[in-house]
């Protein structure tokens, strides 16, 4: 029974999403709120997966049940009653931090791009010797100095370039995922701490929590200064880690390009450890 309730309850709040909510094109459309394909590519899941779900035919893990609440940038009452007809409690402790198996194989079977794993607060927990050669992370003693978001916002690094469009595009996608930890975990003091010293220093990102923008892909280019291989330029792909709620950011250069060889070369001259765990105030 709970099956099917959770099913309509899903089908109902995909059809009452208006399509701009959730950056989508509105389009010419012949129903209402989003398509199956939609809340699929939103949330990371197939078309025929989110049919089974809505005719209660599949049982959703609690990764599904928080990929379906972000996807479809749900209300608080509404996740805990997704959470419930799941048979899951919500998600209102402490953002966890733990990296699961699936997050260790990236990183281990990626040696060659830079990537980093982060929490739903966008912590940085581990990061591979690709990521760290691109010597660009500097740690300032900070309580917040592996925060993405902080980095970002608050304490912005010198050896990073942007153009106007994709800081655009970087800035929506960190306070997306900053709320999106907030609606899931709202007793993580320390997430709550974070989001209210961004707010008050921040200008720019007080801005986008009251107003957020809308977030078209998950992925943003940038011009990393490296000390003796100079600027390469790279694309960060933000891939989430749904059973852990981590997120996994690939460092990628085009495919035969020049920044692709200067990449090469930075990161082959990377030393061990090819996994550094982070913690506070720095790598451990």
């Amino acid at each position: 029974m709970e099956r099917h309730e959770f099913g309509v309850a899903v089908r109902q709040l995909r059809e009452r999403t208006a399509p701009e909510a959730v950056g989508l094109p509105v389009g010419r459309r012949r129903t209402q709120g989003l398509r199956r394909e939609e809340l699929g590519e939103l949330a990371g899941m197939s078309a025929d997966y989110v049919r089974r779900l809505e005719q209660g035919r599949s049982h959703p893990s609690a990764g599904v049940v928080n990929a379906i609440a972000r996807a479809l940038r749900i209300g608080r009452a509404d996740y805990e009653r997704l959470c419930a007809l799941a048979g899951y409690a919500a998600a209102d402790g402490q953002v966890p931090t733990d990296i699961g198996a699936g997050a260790m194989r990236l990183l281990e079977r990626f040696t060659d791009t830079p990537m980093f794993v982060s929490d739903a607060a966008m912590n940085i927990v581990a990061v591979n010797s690709a990521f760290l050669a691109l010597e660009h992370w500097h740690l300032t003693g900070d309580p917040w100095e592996w925060n993405v978001a902080w980095r970002t916002f608050c304490d912005p690094f010198d050896d990073f370039k942007q153009s106007a469009d994709d800081a655009t595009d970087h800035e929506a996608i960190l306070a997306a995922q900053l709320r999106s930890a907030l609606l899931r975990y709202p007793a993580d003091a320390s997430l709550a701490a974070l989001v209210d010293e961004m707010r008050s220093r921040s200008r720019l990102f007080d801005t986008l929590w009251r107003t957020p923008r809308p977030v078209e892909a998950y992925e943003s280019s940038a011009a990393f200064i490296h000390p003796d291989a100079g600027a390469v330029t790279l694309v960060g792909s933000l891939l989430a880690i749904p059973g852990d709620d981590l997120a996994a950011l690939m460092l990628t250069a085009a495919p035969g390009s020049a920044d692709a060889a200067r990449l090469a070369e930075i990161v082959g001259a990377a030393a061990e450890p090819a996994i550094v765990k982070v913690g506070q105030p720095g790598p451990g």
